[in-house]
């Protein structure tokens, strides 16, 4: 009973979904389901956030406020009460899943927003798990937290798995158009998941369980990872042969089958690439399994970093200065380009092994005005205007994110040494070192 009513209020669009975390992913799925006519409350503990959010401010760059006011007046409410989600007839949980200090899995904030949700659970509820994680959470962690309110999951809750698929600054693609994959803890939480998503996802992938629900979004970023990890490697071995590793991978993508380009860079960043495939390398373990090639990509693409600090450090010293006293201007802090977002950036890695050596370390980035409050970073700094007066009082620009916004030619001709990471130089130039 409880199944079929609660499909009926999401067909017709009656149900309240509260999304907790309203970051890169709950935001635009908040901004979906409130497109559709759907009733969304937001839910994080940043205060700071929610603030922001019912004054109709955003606090994402590629998402407009008035996308944000335009939620506020249809109904969209953001609150920091985890006792509102009673009201709420699904409940989607878009937290983060970092690492802790050795590379292991921190389910800090799935479990405690699970644990802060339990208390206030009713017969009738859909709960989803977006959060990036290892194969069995949900059934492992969720289900019996969820179980101890003596909530029967499957009959009275709903609980499914279904992985974000988010690629900020990708206009190709939105929260609509991306494919969304599908797990439930039982075929009746799968029923109740399709409903909830197939009202505002274009194609909803379903699969047999939640854990190839998670094991799908593992190997997904994994791929990616692995074949960054190749092309880095490719990029060193090729620099030692004094070959241009960004002409020959733009050469062998002009084959039109069997080759799918990845472009390397001075390391990995965002919140899945560089932390999701040690979920995997962590669970294989309990099951006697060395996950080697995972690991190997992770360790090529962990220390493109201080392969790109050993370029900087021999082109200053052909030009006979020391890293130490040097002026280094970073050219972009984001993860990727034309984004604002700087978590897991090798850009901030990058300044602080350079603020290590003694240079005086300052970037510019159109997406970053201020160096922003990081849990493991520490810089006070705001952007600086890319002129060519600017240019000119720098010893060496390092290019760390390719942003669109930057005039590469005028950075050409007025920086006095240039190291890329990011092949936007192709001709050779006297000023630039390809790294």
């Amino acid at each position: 009973m409880h199944k079929e009513q609660l499909i009926a209020k999401l067909q017709d669009k009656t149900a309240l979904v509260a999304i907790i975390g309203m970051g890169y992913v709950g935001l635009p799925l908040m901004l979906r389901f409130g497109e559709v006519g759907f009733r969304v409350l937001g839910v994080d503990v940043d205060g700071a956030k929610v603030d922001m959010l019912n004054s109709g401010t955003s606090y994402i760059e590629h998402i407009p406020s008035n996308r944000i006011a335009a939620a506020r007046r249809a109904g969209f409410e953001a609150t920091a009460e985890f006792g509102r989600l009673r009201d709420a007839d699904a409940i989607i949980i878009c937290v983060p899943t970092p690492l802790n200090a050795y590379r292991e899995p921190d389910l800090s904030f799935v479990i405690g927003t699970t644990e802060a949700l339990v208390p206030h659970l009713r017969p009738g509820q859909a709960v989803s798990l977006e959060s990036t994680t290892y194969p069995g959470t949900t059934d492992e962690e969720l289900k019996p937290r969820i179980e101890s309110r003596g909530l029967k999951v499957g009959e009275e809750v709903f609980l499914v798995f279904s992985p974000e698929r988010e690629d900020p600054g990708n206009p190709e693609y939105v929260t609509k158009t991306i494919p969304k994959v599908c797990g439930g803890v039982t075929k009746n939480c799968l029923d109740v998941g399709l409903a909830l998503y197939g009202e505002v996802i274009d194609n909803v992938v379903a699969v047999s369980s939640t854990r190839a629900a998670e094991m799908t979004k593992l190997l997904e970023n994994i791929h990616r990872a692995v074949n960054i990890g190749l092309a880095n490697e490719m990029k060193i071995i090729a620099d030692s042969m004094g070959i241009d590793i960004h002409e020959v991978i733009r050469a062998a993508a002009t084959k039109p089958f069997g080759f799918v380009p990845y472009f390397p860079g001075p390391g990995l960043g965002g919140h899945c690439i560089p932390i999701d495939p040690f979920y995997l390398t962590w669970k294989a373990r309990e099951y006697g399994l060395n996950t080697r090639f995972i690991e190997l990509a992770g360790e090529i693409n962990s220390k493109m970093p201080g392969w790109v600090i050993g370029k900087v450090v021999e082109a200053l010293n052909e030009r006979g200065r020391p890293v130490k006293g040097s002026r280094v201007l970073v050219l972009g802090i984001a993860y990727k380009k034309n984004v604002d977002d700087m978590r897991e950036s090798p850009a901030v890695e990058l300044m602080e092994l350079l603020a290590a050596r003694g240079a005086l370390v300052e970037y510019s980035d159109p997406h970053v005005n201020v160096f922003p409050k990081m849990r493991r970073h520490r810089f006070d700094l705001k952007s600086v205007p890319l002129t060519p007066e600017t240019l000119e009082r720098y010893d060496l620009v390092l290019l760390a994110t390719n942003h669109d916004a930057f005039d590469y030619k005028m950075i050409g001709k007025h920086a006095r040494l240039i190291v890329d990471t990011r092949g936007m130089y192709l001709d050779p130039a006297p000023n630039v070192v390809k790294a």
